[in-house]
């Protein structure tokens, strides 16, 4: 096993796992920023207001992007394995 492939492997799982939180990780941040413009224009002050909006944004674009994300893990993993024969010889 060379460090080239030890690299490489190591890039693609980090790209790999930013690709499939990306989504749920950008919809939060929105959600979030919408809600604190919200808090400061009504100048409410409640801290727990973000929660229920936050998730039920998460669980709407998980369901959507769901089958995405799992193709794309699959396909990493496939490439994982494909690679295997590399790593162990």
């Amino acid at each position: 096993m060379t460090d080239g492939v030890i690299v490489s492997l190591t890039q693609d799982a980090l790209m790999t796992a930013m690709l499939v939180s990306a989504p749920i990780l950008i919809v939060s941040l929105v959600i979030g920023l919408v809600i604190s413009v919200f808090q400061a224009i009504t100048q409410i002050n409640e801290v727990t207001l973000t929660f229920v909006p936050k998730i039920l944004g998460v669980f709407a674009i998980a369901a959507i992007m769901g089958p995405w994300m799992v193709a794309t893990m699959v396909s990493y993993t496939a490439r994982l394995y494909a690679t295997l024969p590399l790593v162990a010889g």
